[in-house]
């Protein structure tokens, strides 16, 4: 990706988008790469190969091959057939409220439910202890368990209701 001003507006604005989603993935516990590459294919109006990305980012194979295969186990990016074409090619999910509930599920998963089931094994372990100190970490964890369980039963919600407006209504009318 060009850091140079391009003289195309377009242009320019797409690629600080790219090179602004890359860095802001960092804060969100995703790589430069694959953010930039997401936010590549978001913006991109025909699918692209990964010798496009490449090109596009000046990313390594291994790189972006990896970024790839991890954007689509995570359900925003997916393979597409070119036809006439041998190679592989990818375009991301366009719908904004479907990457939200992706995200939302995907996030559950893997890091919600890790969470909930640690802090319900460490609860199981000091269930019947009485000294004060055991008392009182029962006490915290109790507490932490319980935000988790609801913020986990609102990802669920969430989740389940990439088909549904009426969250997105419910957020429109919060504004």
């Amino acid at each position: 990706m060009s850091d140079d001003a391009s003289g195309d507006p377009l242009e320019d604005a797409r690629q600080t988008f790219v090179r602004s989603w890359g860095a802001l993935g960092t804060s969100w516990g995703v790589s430069r790469t694959m953010a930039m590459i997401h936010a590549l294919l978001l913006v991109s109006d025909v699918p692209l190969s990964t010798d496009e990305v490449m090109a596009e980012l000046g990313a390594s194979r291994g790189n972006a091959n990896t970024n790839l295969r991890e954007l689509v186990g995570w359900g925003l990016v997916r393979r597409v057939i070119v036809e006439g074409e041998r190679r592989e090619y990818f375009e991301a999910e366009k719908d904004v409220w479907t990457i939200f509930c992706t995200i939302a599920r995907e996030r559950k998963r893997r890091e919600i439910e890790p969470a909930l089931a640690l802090l319900e094994s460490c609860l199981a372990g000091t269930k019947g202890l009485r000294s004060a100190k055991a008392k009182a970490f029962h006490k915290q964890l109790t507490e932490l368990a319980q935000f988790v369980q609801t913020a986990n039963s609102v990802l669920e919600r969430i989740s389940a209701s990439e088909q549904s407006k009426v969250i997105p209504a419910i957020l429109k009318w919060l504004k």
